[in-house]
């Protein structure tokens, strides 16, 4: 799930892997496996940058501080 703005200000949070494409034409529009558009504030690159960091954040697991590990 990532956090975008729409173009109204409004806060969003969208499923990234319903995410088919982005463009910018030249507001950025999320085009969703759903067929739903959405336009943002955000631009291209950081889309691709939430993305990117929510699926890392998947495959690295929650962060375990050596506190809690003897827990």
């Amino acid at each position: 799930m990532i956090n975008v703005t729409r173009l109204d200000n409004s806060e969003l949070v969208i499923n990234s892997d319903l995410i088919e494409l982005v463009e910018a034409i030249p507001e950025t529009i999320i085009h969703l496996t759903t067929g739903k558009k959405i336009m943002v504030c955000e631009k291209v690159d950081e889309i691709v940058l939430r993305v990117s960091a929510f699926k890392r954040s998947i495959i690295e697991g929650p962060v375990i501080s050596r506190d809690d590990e003897g827990q």
